[in-house]
């Protein structure tokens, strides 16, 4: 492996763990949690995303900023209305990191199962 590819190898662990941490970052909010599960079922402009919490619409946008700032949310104002949408690549990357620890978690319940099993016939 060359010096090159080595720091193209961390360079691209850091990205992705610094977008790991912002979207966790953003996530550890439920009212953020909330905004993303509206999102999911389609496009809203903050007046509809503002409808079920009792918070200031400027206290939503600042949600709605952290939320952009993680390249969770995209939104776009045409006139008065600002209108966002998932941007599902960011969940999918977290998806997969979150995927990769669970299989790790089951392989080790699993060898731990066996173990037990090999533990009860030897008694």
């Amino acid at each position: 492996m060359t010096a090159v590819t080595r720091r193209s190898i961390l360079s691209d662990m850091a990205k992705f763990s610094t977008d790991l941490d912002s979207a966790f970052s953003a996530l550890a909010d439920p009212i953020r949690r909330a905004i993303i599960s509206r999102l999911c079922d389609g496009p809203k402009s903050v007046s509809e995303l503002s409808e079920p919490f009792e918070i200031a619409l400027p206290s939503l946008l600042k949600h709605v900023r952290v939320l952009e700032q993680s390249r969770l949310v995209s939104s776009e104002k045409i006139g008065r209305v600002r209108t966002c949408k998932l941007e599902p690549h960011a969940l999918q990357a977290t998806e997969a990191w979150l995927h990769q620890h669970i299989s790790a978690w089951e392989k080790r319940l699993d060898r731990m199962e066996a173990h037990i099993e090999r533990m009860k016939r030897k008694d």
